[in-house]
């Protein structure tokens, strides 16, 4: 059993960028910028937001954390993201989630400039992905697709279980392992809370995604000898024996689940890493597109 070590990957990846930034800002004389707005004071939302400016910084990009209140009003939102769509010093722009639960993010997400929405989460980027058209990808699964690629496991061929479908992972995540490419071609099966027999469709897997945030999920005998396992779920669970008070479990029981793989990821450490590592990527795309239109 290997273990998918998604902070070695999303290093490798990121430096990668990093030499890319530097020679788009040689060419140019500006380097990216993303744009992140944090809508309330979540604590999670806090941390996460203030990690990616710190990525950000290491591979040269700038970016700018716009804060507003938790009572900021949905025509309120929607106005500071069209004046970062129009600002020709943004590369990027990021919403962090969640939302307040009286702000639409659907509604919002019909506000985003394509060309800047570097989470890949607006209409016509996930529409452009379906069609296996060129866009900007959502950034967990593309970073899924990358860690398996710098691992060298081919998905050409091989039955995937994607558990979860969700607009956010699970649905692109299908979307992208059944395009015609190197990291694609796969024959994939969509699993939701309606479905029946996972225990039997995981078993069958060459290679399963859990997504769903539900610990524990994936138990022992569920998956395949030398099944390829990814564990997106991140679950905030209590444990007193942790300064904070808490630990990360993913969807996966990694204990009883990992003697049978041939590959796995960890949580803390797998899938995070990588999917800001590819917002980064997403985000040097944008501006190397904007400098050459």
């Amino acid at each position: 059993m290997t273990i998918l070590d998604g902070k070695k990957a999303a290093a490798e990846w990121c430096a990668e960028t990093a030499r890319r930034v530097a020679a788009l800002a040689a060419e140019t004389g500006r380097t990216p910028r993303l744009a992140a707005v944090l809508v309330g004071d979540d604590p999670a939302s806090e941390t996460y937001v203030n990690l990616k400016a710190k990525r950000c910084e290491e591979c040269g990009i700038r970016s700018t954390i716009v804060r507003m209140d938790a009572a900021t009003t949905q025509q309120q939102l929607h106005d500071r993201v069209r004046s970062l769509n129009r600002n020709s010093d943004i590369d990027g722009i990021i919403v962090q989630l969640p939302l307040p639960a009286h702000l639409d993010y659907k509604a919002l997400l019909e506000v985003i400039s394509p060309r800047k929405d570097v989470d890949g989460f607006t209409p016509d980027n996930i529409g452009r992905l379906a069609l296996g058209m060129d866009c900007l990808p959502p950034a967990t699964p593309a970073g899924i697709i990358e860690l398996l690629r710098r691992n060298g496991i081919s998905t050409c061929g091989k039955h995937v279980a994607v558990i979860g479908r969700s607009n956010i992972v699970g649905r692109p995540m299908a979307s992208l392992l059944l395009q015609k490419s190197s990291m694609g071609d796969a024959t994939v099966t969509v699993c939701h809370s309606a479905t029946r027999g996972l225990d039997a469709i995981l078993r069958s897997a060459d290679i399963v995604i859990s997504a769903v945030g539900r610990p524990g999920l994936v138990g022992a005998g569920m998956v395949r000898d030398g099944a390829v396992v990814v564990d997106v779920g991140t679950t905030r669970v209590s444990d007193p024996s942790r300064r904070s008070g808490y630990r990360l479990a993913g969807d996966v029981d990694f204990e009883a689940v990992a003697p049978a793989c041939s590959y796995i990821t960890p949580v803390p450490g797998g899938v995070g890493p990588m999917t800001i590592a590819s917002l980064l990527h997403n985000t040097l795309i944008a501006a190397e597109r904007r400098q050459h239109r």
